[in-house]
């Protein structure tokens, strides 16, 4: 009889260092690194921020002093300090690497930043320009970076195969999933989630307040690490619990969070971005219903978003609008979703028999088709009813009892402008949007779109009517998306056909929407917000680098769908499909929901 034997799992490390003196280094650069944060950098200011004052950190400085703050703080709880534990329910060493790694980048890309930087002659300021601080952050940051890679990881490796460098790299980064936490009180838990919140929105406020593209760059490369590293420690999957647990609070500490954002702006820049992100995120939350629930794929969505848009543009008052109507506020928002709905039953009607690529060729003629309509509705080549390519401008702003959204208010002191009542205004839509889609993705009707998702054949033959299911998601998605169109196109002023694109360099379009859907992660509430607001977020902060965004942007997707396929907010079902059961991020107990608001998955 033969025996065979395996070889069990071990924690490794990538440099072999002893571990106390590995975990030491790691704390000792991560200090050096957040002290040269105090020091000056440059000798002028040239470089924007000023990051020439010593003892008080600005610009790219502050976003390096956070990182250096993190990697000590969770180097120093791998010693198990009392007080700290709680910071690393899934793994210790994995997530100080990343911290570490972020800081070295962050900072790297700042002092490349300030040598590739011109004077006024037009000359590079190179390597003289720095000053010792920013050399002492950096060495610290790679001290603090190549000890890292001597700590054991915190996931065992398989020693029977021998992995490629890359692979053992990013298994060095994987973390165990975190054990259940022990049960809080009621209120401590509410307080977490408020807490969690409020720093989500310092951070989002903090990357929408960024001057100059330099230290958005930087910002970005912060957050990705850091949000790395908190998920590899257990926290987020811990904060996803809570908020699963407590849906209802979440999403009125959500409400909360993002109705004090433009009390936060004294910009009106930077609270237009807000509210064009708040309606680009509305409308993907719509998408989702046709392609995360009912498994639909639509590549000409954009187009239900443009019909609200031009009927609210047609009976808004505005002077060149062929109409000659002005409607009030009401009557205006419901004229919009109302063709929206006709339009998306008129195109679901005789195209959702089909399936697969067959529908999505289909839904992406109709999308051009509407383009290229009102584009000849300009009195020559058909009927003047939409002005062709010049659109309908001069859309005047809303007026709502007694409050016109044009000009400025003064509340509490704070004084809101135009782009911050828009803000507001699109806020309520997006809270009757998420309302509705929570809604419908808990009733037998979101069910059966998901079991229509899954196996079409299966559901037919289980009594589910599916061509007046997907019918009906056809239409509610188009419905949100006319709710939307209805105020961008106040926002924008006046609608024009190439806002209404299948692709293009600005959002929106429809394969900007279906990204945000795919990268925030489908069927999930969260997810489609959190994908929008970035997709919309960065090309706005970047725009000088708008001639090579589409080229970036497919390197982002095709790097998303190698290393998180399931999306930047996935539920355990998602993650099931596309990774092992050791490399999930959430605990194993996590019922098969949303983990962002707790919309329950058919079939689970």
């Amino acid at each position: 009889m033969t025996m065979t034997t395996t070889t069990p799992a071990t924690h490794h490390a990538l440099l072999p260092l002893p571990t106390t003196a590995a975990r030491a280094a790691t704390t000792t650069g991560a200090a050096l690194a957040l002290t040269g944060t105090f020091l000056a950098w440059t000798y002028t200011d040239t470089f924007p921020g000023d990051l020439t004052v010593t003892g008080y950190p600005g610009g790219l400085q502050v976003l390096t002093l956070i990182s250096a703050a993190l990697t000590l703080l969770f180097a120093i709880s791998g010693y198990g300090t009392k007080g700290l534990r709680w910071l690393t329910p899934g793994g210790t060493n994995s997530p100080t690497r990343l911290l570490a790694l972020g800081t070295l980048i962050t900072t790297a890309y700042t002092v490349i930043a300030v040598i590739l930087t011109k004077d006024d002659n037009g000359n590079l300021l190179g390597a003289i320009e720095l000053e010792p601080g920013a050399w002492v952050s950096l060495t610290g940051a790679l001290i603090a970076t190549v000890a890292s890679l001597g700590l054991p990881d915190d996931q065992p490796q398989d020693d029977t195969t021998t992995p490629s460098a890359l692979k053992r790299f990013l298994g060095s980064l994987r973390a165990p999933a975190p054990a259940r936490a022990k049960a809080l009180p009621s209120w401590a838990e509410i307080l977490i989630i408020a807490a969690a919140f409020g720093v989500a929105l310092e951070v989002f406020t903090y990357g929408i307040d960024t001057e100059y593209a330099e230290l958005f760059i930087g910002y970005v490369i912060a957050v990705a690490f850091g949000f790395t590293a908190l998920t590899r420690a257990g926290l987020i999957a811990r904060i996803t619990a809570l908020t699963a647990k407590h849906r209802n609070v979440t999403l009125c500490a959500a409400l909360v969070a993002a109705f004090c954002f433009p009390f936060t702006q004294q910009n009106e820049e930077y609270a237009l971005i807000g509210a064009n992100i708040l309606i680009f995120a509305t409308v993907a939350l719509g998408l989702n219903v046709v392609v995360g629930l009912a498994g639909l794929l639509d590549l000409g969505y954009v187009a239900f978003l443009g019909v609200g848009a031009y009927a609210a543009a047609l009976v808004s008052g505005s002077p060149l609008s062929p109409v000659g109507v002005q409607f009030p506020f009401w009557a205006a928002v419901l004229t919009g979703a109302a063709a929206s709905l006709v339009f998306g039953v008129v195109i679901g009607a005789p195209t959702l028999r089909l399936r697969g690529d067959y529908l999505a060729i289909v839904t992406l003629g109709f999308g051009e088709i509407f383009r290229l309509t009102v584009n000849a509705l300009n009195g020559v080549s058909g009927p003047d009813l939409t002005n062709g390519s010049q659109g309908i401008p001069s859309i005047p702003d809303l007026k709502l009892l007694g409050f016109d959204f044009g000009l400025s208010h003064d509340i509490g002191g704070i004084t809101l402008g135009r782009s911050a009542n828009y803000y507001l205004l699109m806020l309520l839509f997006t809270a009757v949007v998420v309302l509705v889609f929570r809604r419908s993705g808990e009733s037998r009707i979101g069910r059966a779109w998901v079991a229509i998702r899954e196996d079409e054949t299966a559901a037919t033959a289980m009594g589910i009517n599916a061509f007046r299911l997907k019918l009906l998601a056809f239409a509610l998605g188009a419905t949100l998306a006319g709710l939307a169109g209805t105020v961008q196109a106040h926002v924008s002023y006046t609608v024009t056909p190439e806002q209404y694109q299948f692709a293009g360099s600005v959002p929106p379009n429809s394969a900007f929407l279906l990204a945000a859907v795919i990268l925030g992660g489908m069927g999930t509430l969260s997810g489609p917000l959190v994908g929008a607001a970035l997709l919309y977020l960065i090309p706005a902060k970047l725009q000088f680098m708008q001639d090579y965004q589409l080229f970036l942007f497919g390197i982002a997707l095709i790097l998303l769908m190698r290393f998180r396929p399931e999306g930047l907010v996935a539920d355990r079902r998602k993650q099931l499909e596309f990774h092992e059961t050791g490399q999930l991020d959430v605990p194993p107990d996590t019922p098969l929901t949303d983990t962002a608001a707790g919309t329950t998955k058919a079939g689970a």
